[in-house]
């Protein structure tokens, strides 16, 4: 099946994706541009996948500051070089990694930061309330597990819903920015502050 250029142009214009790979996923499709860019969105991330190896020591420092002026963020995000650092896609997913944090207020980049310590103890909470439940052990352990999943996306940024997106992890954003630039990016810290707190 032939596939308009219009088509193609718009797709790349939604994706970033190249053209040939615009017009290969618009056949796969059928001409069905939604199921182009998911097709897409499934082939860059598994490019990505292969890149999140790679070593990250450019980048930039974004911030966000809320209209009151009473929450702050300011976040690191690396890359492999100065050249995608300084791409407007790239500044953009900073942007809106800082509009993250402000909105979301995680605590840890992802759930390999979290202290053993906090796990454990999140642990021994979740299986006390289900065993309370009434729920026998093996059980128990399922919906522990659960629980601590849970807990990852309300405390790890990379596992949080990206706010403009709830279908989409903050993860699966950045495996698609990687995909089209074509460089490992990683969040590397941030601070979030708000007037009052500790």
């Amino acid at each position: 099946m032939g596939v308009s250029v219009e088509l193609v142009k718009e797709l790349r214009a939604r994706t970033g994706a190249g053209v040939v790979e615009c017009k290969n996923a618009l056949e796969e499709a059928g001409g069905d541009i939604e199921k182009a860019i998911e097709i897409l969105r499934k082939k860059g991330i598994a490019k990505a996948a292969k890149k999140m190896g790679r070593v990250t020591a450019e980048g930039v420092i974004a911030s966000y500051i809320h209209t009151d002026k009473k929450l702050g963020v300011i976040v690191e995000v690396n890359c492999e070089t100065d050249f995608v650092a300084r791409t407007k896609e790239f500044q953009e997913l900073a942007h809106e990694i800082a509009m993250q944090i402000a909105a979301s207020a995680p605590l840890y980049v992802s759930p390999e930061d979290v202290p053993q310590d906090v796990l454990e103890k999140e642990k021994a909470i979740y299986r006390e309330q289900v065993l309370a439940e009434g729920k026998p052990e093996h059980v128990a352990e399922k919906i522990v597990e659960g629980k601590i999943k849970k807990f990852y996306e309300e405390v790890c940024l990379l596992e949080q819903p990206y706010i403009r997106d709830q279908n989409r992890k903050i993860k699966e954003l950045i495996a698609e920015k990687i995909a089209i630039l074509g460089e490992n990016i990683t969040v590397r810290r941030f601070a979030r502050f708000r007037v009052g707190e500790e």
